[in-house]
């Protein structure tokens, strides 16, 4: 993605802060609770949101919980928690991870960067630091086992801002090997996603394939980052498949995760409106395309300058609002999320209905015998379809939780006005 400094030492002044002031803390384990695979989840389970903090202010985690996510990611720092030779302190975490328990989150954790003990900058280059950097992260899968934590081994290496002086595979590979083997024989239950690239970079993603980084792997994680519509990704997702199943070994199962991916309000031609169009679009293209985690970039904005399009990736703004039960201010984006996971909670995808064009998306969703659709088009304008074989009428619910008033069936065909934006339809009593 573009230029995140701002996010990086928002982060880092977070965990520096939290590893002063926060204090050991366990969990009940959660063995056993890693995803199954992505047909047997429902919609909401795989849901979450990017944060830049461990220090979370009053409200705002159950802010995030209260939006449906069941999922944060945020950066596992290296430098702040080694600051000594082999000496580890992921007190900060602990305390983030016992804010996220009690609201029904899980933590997908992201080992990044370099660490001035060992590297001279963000990227892991020599056998020193990757020994250094393994055993590291395996002293932090052994601290939280159990806690069904997805990691992330390391964070966009094929763009120079995150692996400088430029990208290279070799040297990443190195790295993903080192830990992988880590993994395998001192963690082995721990999951962990790799190689966590800038959109779906498929040459970077084979060289990792070809030197078998898939062996240590439970699955692989990309940024599906694009200006495009958002399902133009499920094309890029099979031929990351093809991939996968090209170079993965014959018993091995490997979800792709949609690591991180968001719409920024101020990109020329979003408004806030096309945001929380997009932030729907994009969760239901990765549900339909069988991706068990989709996390939406980012929670919050960071900050309010209207050129800067890094300020304004959040579903919420960023001024702290402290007594109210939203304690940020919530952007359209926040209120798509929420009536996305309103709708479909409980409910499982089912199929792409096939109403004779590729522009038209009616998405099914079955939860037991109830049946809900989804519903928009790609088409630049608004446009009408008559789908068959359906009776009774239904209620529409309009992106942001607006009620759109009943739908009818009319001699076994419903006729639904589609646009850029999601509705909701569900049978009405």
């Amino acid at each position: 993605m573009s230029i995140k400094v701002v996010r990086i030492v928002l982060a880092f002044v977070s965990l520096a802060l939290t590893l002063v002031t926060s204090a050991d803390y366990k969990s009940n384990n959660c063995g056993g609770c890693w995803m199954p695979s992505a047909n047997q989840l429902t919609v909401t389970e795989g849901l979450g949101v990017n944060i830049h903090f461990t220090e979370p202010k009053p409200g705002e985690v159950k802010m995030i919980a209260g939006a449906g996510f069941r999922w944060v990611r945020m950066d596992f720092i290296w430098e702040i928690t080694e600051r000594e030779h082999g000496s580890y302190d992921f007190s900060a975490y602990d305390r983030l991870l016992k804010e996220l328990d009690a609201n029904n989150l899980r933590a997908l954790f992201i080992f990044d960067y370099g660490n001035p003990l060992y590297t001279e900058g963000k990227s892991v280059r020599t056998a020193e630091a990757r020994s250094a950097f393994a055993r590291w992260a395996v002293a932090a899968a052994k601290h939280f086992s159990g806690r069904g934590i997805v990691w992330e081994i390391f964070n966009e290496p094929n763009v120079g801002m995150f692996w400088p002086p430029a990208p290279n595979v070799d040297e990443y590979i190195a790295l993903a090997s080192e830990v992988g083997r880590a993994f395998q024989n001192e963690v082995p239950n721990e999951k962990l996603f790799g190689p966590a690239t800038s959109k779906i970079d498929l040459p970077f993603l084979e060289s990792c394939f070809k030197a078998n980084t898939l062996n240590f792997w439970s699955g692989v994680s990309v940024h599906p980052y694009r200006q495009a519509n958002p399902e133009s990704a499920a094309n890029e997702y099979a031929r990351l498949r093809e991939k996968i199943d090209r170079y993965r070994s014959a018993d091995a199962s490997l979800s792709i995760i949609s690591g991180e991916w968001g719409y920024s309000s101020v990109w020329r031609g979003v408004t806030e409106e096309k945001q929380a169009a997009m932030l729907a679009r994009q969760f239901l293209t990765n549900v339909s395309n069988g991706i068990p985690i989709s996390i939406w970039y980012d929670w919050r904005d960071d900050g309010s300058d209207p050129t800067e399009a890094e300020h304004h990736f959040g579903l919420v703004r960023n001024q702290y609002q402290s007594g109210g039960v939203q304690v940020y201010e919530p952007k359209p984006a926040y209120l798509a999320a929420r009536t996305l996971t309103t709708q479909l909670n409980g409910y499982r995808f089912a199929e792409r209905m096939n109403i004779g064009s590729d522009d038209d998306y009616l998405l099914a969703f079955t939860n037991g015998s109830e049946r809900r659709i989804v519903a928009w088009t790609t088409s630049s304008t608004p446009r009408r379809v008559n789908v068959s074989n359906v009776s009774g009428r239904f209620l529409i619910t309009r992106l942001t939780g607006e009620n759109g008033g009943f739908l009818s069936a009319s001699s076994g065909s419903l006729s639904i006005e589609l646009s850029n934006s999601p509705i909701y339809l569900a049978a009405a009593n």
